[in-house]
Parts: structure tokens; C-alpha cells; sequence
């Protein structure tokens, strides 16, 4: 599922605008190299749980989307509430933060992670960063030459 922010175009025209929440928290790597830990720290990192998850249900349905990676699966809304023993509407609360990231996405009505791997996961993610870093430093030369700042 796209996500949309609307606004107008220079003609008043209602448009949608597709849009990926890129977060990158910058925290120490961890010392130690246990799995959890690391796996913790990289979806803090992303900035995909927080202290509000008490049940670590975003945690939960991230490991388990990676598990079905390694299998080549995807699984529905349902098929995760069922795995996970969570509700329906938690599983879809944090799959749309997922989705909102540009770390899961959605084909025939089931999910998984945008990547085979993490490694692969984290290169698109350098590549939206850098996509909209370029859209940025593009809309900043075009503001300061109308500014007459440069």
C-alpha cells in the first residue's frame, strides 16, 4: 500500500504526493554481537520501536517478517495475528509504521520486508535517503538562486 500526503498544485489541482518516512537514529553500535541486542539496536535505529511498544508487538512482527524472508514467504494481516497471538488491528497499526518506513511492503493483500536480507533492506533505504537528500539540495539551489542568495 502507497502512502499519500495531498496538497495542490500551482493550478489549485488536489494532488497526491507518495511519500516514504525516512528516520535515523544515531545511536552506539552495540558491544556485544548477540543477535536480539543487534537486531534491536537496528530497528531502534530505523526508528521503528519505542518505549510506548510495551509488548515489543512492532519488535515482534519485524522478526517475524524476517523469518519469512529466509522461507520466501509473505503472510496476511491475519496469518501474523494468529503467529504473534496479537489483534488484528495491532498487527495493521505496525505494519502501516513498516510500510510508512519504507521496510515492509504489501502485494495481494499479504506482507513482507522490501528486501531478501537486512543488508539489502538497509541499501534501499541509502538509496531513498539519498534520493530525497538530492530532491533537497535540488529545491535548496532553486530557493537560494530565487532569494538571490547565492
Amino acid at each position: 500500500m502507497e502512502r499519500f500526503i495531498y496538497g495542490r498544485d500551482s493550478f489549485n489541482t488536489r494532488m497526491r504526493i507518495p511519500y516514504t518516512r525516512i528516520t535515523i537514529v544515531n545511536l552506539k553500535k552495540p558491544i556485544t554481537r548477540e543477535i536480539n541486542i543487534s537486531l534491536k539496536w537496528l530497528g531502534t535505529s530505523l526508528g521503528l520501536f519505542n518505549l510506548r511498544d510495551k509488548d515489543k508487538s512492532c519488535f515482534r512482527i519485524f522478526i517475524e517478517l524476517l523469518k519469512c524472508a529466509k522461507r520466501k514467504e509473505e503472510l496476511t494481516s491475519d496469518e501474523l495475528a494468529r503467529k504473534l497471538k496479537l489483534s488484528r488491528g495491532t498487527i495493521i497499526h505496525h505494519i502501516k509504521k513498516l510500510m510508512d518506513a519504507g521496510i515492509v511492503t504489501r502485494e495481494r493483500n499479504k506482507y513482507s520486508l522490501r528486501a531478501n536480507n537486512l543488508t539489502s533492506l538497509i541499501e534501499e533505504i541509502e538509496k531513498d535517503l539519498r534520493r530525497t537528500c538530492d530532491d533537497l539540495k535540488d529545491i535548496a539551489r532553486e530557493i537560494d538562486k530565487r532569494l538571490e542568495l547565492i
